[in-house]
C-alpha cells in the first residue's frame, strides 16, 4: 500500500508541502543515488516523517496515529510479543472486541499482517504512524530493572554469584575474575543494563559501587536517573565483565583504565567509550554511548536560528580559516562540527578528521582515531593530515600548545579547520588560546568565528503558561537585561513591538503519561562570536575576555543567556531550564 512516487509527487506539489524546485533537486539526488523518494525527501529534511506519514495515509485512506498520545494497556501492547513487535515495526494499540488496531510503517504489508492475524488470532486493522512514535511504544515493553533482574539475583547458590560474593570479599586472580566475567547470569545483567540504557536513550551509564549495593545511573537529556540498585556481591562480577568486553586488564584495580566496545545490531550500531576508576569502595565505570548510526542533523534543527544561524552560515562559506566549538564535556560541539563537515562535504573538497574518539561515520571523509598509548596524538595526528591535500580538517580538540599551533598554521596555507575548545564562553576561547602561546596577530589573522553551546531540555508539546510576577522580572533583570532580549525578539517577529516584560507569557513543563518530566529530548542554545575588524584589534592588544565580549554585544552578538531566554519566550524551553545550564 506504499504510495506510488508519481501519485506522491503529485500530492506534494499540490498541498504546497513541497516546493517545485525543492522537489527537483530530490528528484535528481534520488535517481543519482538509486534511493528511493521517500528516503531522499526525508534525508535531505525537505520534509518531516510526521507530515510525510499523514500526507501517504490521506493518499491511501488509512488512518494516521501518533503512539506518543495513545495510552496503550500492557495486556494489549503485550498480544504481540516485544521481538515481534521490533523486527516487524508493528505494535499493538488498542483493542475492541475482535478488532486489533496495530500501528505499522507499512500497512500494505499483507504478509505481515497476516503473521500477526495467525498469532493474536483477532481481526487486524492497520493504522500508519512513524518510525519515531515506534520507537516510543517500543520502550513501554520495558519491565523495570528489577523485575527483569529479579529471578537473575534470587540464586545465593548459583555458581557465578557465588564467586561473585566470594570476589567481593577478597582480591581474585585474573582467571577467577575471567571465568566469572564469562559466566551468563553476569552476561545477562550486564547486557540488560547496557540494552535498557540504549531504549532509554542514555547518553552515559554510570556504575557506582558502595558499602551495600551498586547504584546504576542512566544519564538521559543531560539529567543523571536512578535506574537501579544491584547486590553488593555482584559488583566484582559487574566490573569484570566490562572489562572483558573492553579489553582491559582484569586484576588491576589500583589505576584508572580506559577502554572501547562496539555492539551492532540490525537496529542500531553503537561504540562504548570505557572509563574505570579505582574508589573507595571498589571501582566504579562511566560508559559513554556514541550511536554511530546517529542520522545526519540540520543547523536548525541543533538550534541555530536567526543571526546566529547566518554568522556560522557566512563563516563556513570561507575557504580557510578557523571555526572553534566550545563548552564544557557533553554541550553537542562535536555534533556541532559534524553537522557543519555534512553541509561542506561535495565530491569537489578532500576533508580529513583527526579524533578521539571517532563518535560518528561519515561517508566520503576521511577520519582518523587518536592513539595516544603508541604516541598518535592530535599533534602528530593533524600534522600527518597536512600531507593528505586536505581542504577541509577536523582536529578533535585543540589541547595543547603545538596542536594549537599546527592548526592556526594550517589556517594560514589556505585551509578551513574546524576544531573544539573547552571555554565557557565564545569570547574566552580567544585568551585561552593566548595562553597556548599563540602569537595574536596569528589569532586575529586565522580564527574566523567561535561558536559557544550549551544543551536545554526542550519542553513538550502539552504545557503549562504563566507570566512573571514583578518580583522574578526585578530579580532576572540583576542577571541580565531582559530589555535587550526583548528587542532581539521584536527584531525577529517573535512578539508584538508593543510587548513588555510584564506581558510576556512564558512556559512550564507539564507532566503526562506520554512525557513523564514535561521535556523530552534537548535542543543548543549558542553564542556566536564573529571576528570583526574591532574584535581582531582587541585581541591584538592582549584584552580581557570580558572585553572581548563587550564588544561583541555592541556589534550584535548574543549571549548565551540572551539566546537561552529567547528561546524560552519562543516556549521552546524554560526560564529554570536556562538559568540551570547556563549557570553550570
Amino acid at each position: 500500500m506504499r504510495v506510488a512516487e508519481p501519485q506522491l509527487k503529485t500530492f506534494l506539489l499540490d498541498t504546497g508541502v513541497v516546493k517545485p524546485a525543492e522537489l527537483k533537486k530530490v528528484e535528481q539526488e534520488a535517481a543519482a543515488s538509486g534511493k528511493p523518494l521517500r528516503e531522499v525527501l526525508l534525508n535531505a529534511g525537505v520534509i518531516k516523517e510526521e507530515e510525510l506519514a499523514r500526507l501517504e495515509a490521506y493518499i491511501v485512506g488509512v488512518p494516521f496515529v501518533d503512539l506518543t498520545r495513545e495510552t496503550i494497556g500492557p495486556e494489549v501492547l503485550q498480544l504481540i510479543p516485544e521481538p515481534i513487535a521490533r523486527t516487524y515495526h508493528v505494535v499493538a494499540y488498542r483493542r475492541t472486541g475482535n478488532d486489533l488496531e496495530v500501528a505499522m510503517l507499512e500497512p500494505g504489508d499483507l504478509q505481515t499482517i497476516e503473521f500477526v492475524r495467525k498469532k493474536v488470532g483477532l481481526r487486524i486493522l492497520p493504522r500508519i504512524t512513524t518510525g519515531e512514535s515506534i520507537q516510543h511504544a517500543l520502550r513501554q515493553y520495558q519491565k523495570t530493572l528489577e523485575a527483569e533482574f529479579g529471578e537473575l539475583l534470587k540464586g545465593e547458590g548459583d555458581l557465578s554469584l557465588a564467586l561473585a560474593k566470594e570476589a567481593a570479599e577478597a582480591p581474585a586472580e585474573a582467571e577467577e575474575l575471567k571465568k566469572l566475567a564469562e559466566d551468563l547470569p553476569v552476561v545477562r545483567i550486564v547486557d540488560t543494563v547496557i540494552r535498557h540504557a540504549i531504549l532509554q536513550d542514555a547518553s552515559d551509564i554510570h556504575v557506582e559501587p558502595a558499602e551495600k549495593e551498586v547504584a546504576v545511573r542512566y544519564r538521559i537529556d543531560g539529567i543523571l536517573r536512578d535506574a537501579m540498585t544491584l547486590p553488593r556481591r555482584i559488583a566484582t562480577a559487574i566490573v569484570a565483565r566490562i572489562k572483558v568486553m573492553a579489553n582491559l586488564k582484569l586484576d588491576e584495580h589500583r589505576l584508572p583504565q580506559d577502554g572501547r566496545f562496539r555492539i551492532e545490531t540490525p537496529e542500531y550500531r553503537i561504540s562504548f567509550r570505557i572509563s574505570v576508576l579505582p574508589v573507595f569502595d571498589g571501582e566504579k565505570i562511566v560508559m559513554r554511548l556514541l550511536p554511530e548510526t546517529a542520522k545526519g542533523f540540520s543547523l536548525e534543527e541543533l538550534g541555530f536560528w536567526g543571526s546566529n544561524l547566518e554568522r556560522v552560515e557566512r563563516a563556513i562559506r570561507r575557504p580557510t580559516g578557523i571555526i572553534l566549538a566550545t563548552g564544557p564535556t557533553g554541550s553537542g560541539k562535536t555534533t556541532t562540527l559534524y553537522t557543519v563537515l555534512e553541509m561542506l562535504n561535495t565530491p569537489a573538497v578532500n576533508i580529513s578528521t583527526v579524533e578521539d574518539p571517532i563518535e560518528y561515520r561519515i561517508p566520503r571523509i576521511n577520519q582518523t582515531q587518536v592513539r595516544p598509548d603508541i604516541g598518535f596524538s592530535f599533534a602528530n595526528g593533524l600534522r600527518a593530515l597536512l600531507r593528505q591535500d586536505p581542504n577541509i580538517i577536523m582536529v578533535g580538540e585543540i589541547r595543547d600548545n603545538e596542536t594549537a599551533g599546527l592548526a592556526i598554521n594550517a589556517a594560514l596555507t589556505g585551509h578551513l579547520v574546524l576544531s573544539t575548545l573547552h571555554t565557557n564562553s565564545a569570547a574566552g576561547a580567544l585568551p585561552r588560546l593566548l595562553d597556548m602561546k599563540v602569537e595574536p596577530f596569528l589569532i586575529a589573522s586565522t580564527v574566523t568565528a567561535i561558536i559557544s553551546q550549551r544543551l536545554v531540555r526542550r519542553l513538550c508539546e502539552d504545557q503549562e503558561s504563566y507570566r512573571l510576577t514583578e518580583t522574578e522580572i526585578a530579580s532576572l533583570k540583576t542577571d541580565m537585561d531582559l530589555e535587550r532580549v526583548l528587542g532581539f525578539l521584536k527584531e525577529e517577529k517573535v512578539v508584538d513591538p508593543e510587548m513588555t516584560p510584564e506581558k510576556m507569557i512564558w512556559a512550564k513543563p507539564k507532566k503526562s503519561q506520554q512525557c513523564p518530566d514535561g521535556y523530552k529530548s534537548r535542543i543548543g542554545i549558542h553564542e556566536v562570536l564573529e571576528m570583526s575588524t574591532t574584535v581582531r584589534e582587541l585581541v591584538m592588544k592582549n584584552a580581557t575576555s570580558d572585553d572581548i565580549e563587550r564588544q561583541a554585544q555592541a556589534e550584535g552578538m548574543r549571549t548565551m543567556l540572551e539566546e537561552g531566554f529567547i528561546r524560552a519566550a519562543q516556549r521552546v524551553t524554560t526560564i529554570e531550564e536556562v538559568l540551570r545550564v547556563t549557570s553550570e
